[in-house]
């Protein structure tokens, strides 16, 4: 009876002693488990991290490229309205030239008659006068000839004494307006430059006259 009352203890000791060991061999491959597993989900959030850190990157190269070409589109309208001033400008200056160029011309067409071995500026041609002293006071650095002409009556002596008497009697005109007398010079050519060909008071009265020559220091 105590035999068999020690070989119960002794079994139930080994089984207990086997309860105990398997509980721990099942603990320790548990935290193996977790061990061995744990690797695979880091990495697993490393590989997640991954496409969102490729997404940012093409973000921010989109946006310089953005950047860049928003960059060369203002660069491009700079450059348009840079020669669209430049235009502009030439235009203006263009136009200025011309505007100036049909004045001169106008100065140099527009002569002054007078009468028969007369010298004294006639009422219809001092507003023709006055325009011209608005010019030259529009243009500081102009200076103008006045040519004295007479028709072919006369002899040459008295036609350029003539001639002179009418060019001075034109730059005291202008002098009178405010013109500097040291921007006006006078010449005579008598009868030497006839504007009409012919024997007759229609030829005779174009060939009377001052003519303008407009000078640019």
């Amino acid at each position: 009876m105590k035999r068999n009352l020690i070989i119960a203890t002794l079994v139930a000791f080994a089984l207990s002693s086997i309860f105990l060991l398997s509980s721990c061999a099942k603990k320790q491959v548990i935290t193996e488990e977790k061990i061995v597993k744990a690797p695979p989900k880091e990495a697993a959030k490393v590989e997640e991290e991954k496409p969102v850190a490729k997404e940012m990157k093409e973000a921010k190269e989109e946006e310089e490229v953005k950047r860049a070409e928003k960059a060369k589109i203002e660069k491009l309208k700079e450059l348009e309205m840079t020669k669209k001033r430049e235009a502009e400008a030439k235009a203006k200056v263009d136009e200025e030239k011309a505007r100036q160029e049909r004045r001169v011309a106008k100065v140099e067409a527009e002569s002054i008659y007078f009468d028969f071995d007369k010298s004294f500026i006639r009422l219809e041609y001092r507003s023709v006068l006055k325009e011209k002293a608005v010019f030259l006071k529009d243009n500081p650095g102009i200076h103008i000839r006045i040519e004295g002409n007479c028709d072919e009556r006369g002899t040459s002596e008295y036609n350029l004494a003539l001639g002179e008497r009418r060019a001075n009697s034109a730059a005291k005109f202008l002098v009178s307006l405010g013109i500097s007398p040291d921007r006006i010079e006078t010449i005579s050519y008598g009868e030497e430059r006839p504007l009409a060909v012919g024997s007759g008071e229609g030829a005779w009265a174009q060939n009377r006259r001052d003519d303008f020559v407009v000078i640019v220091k």
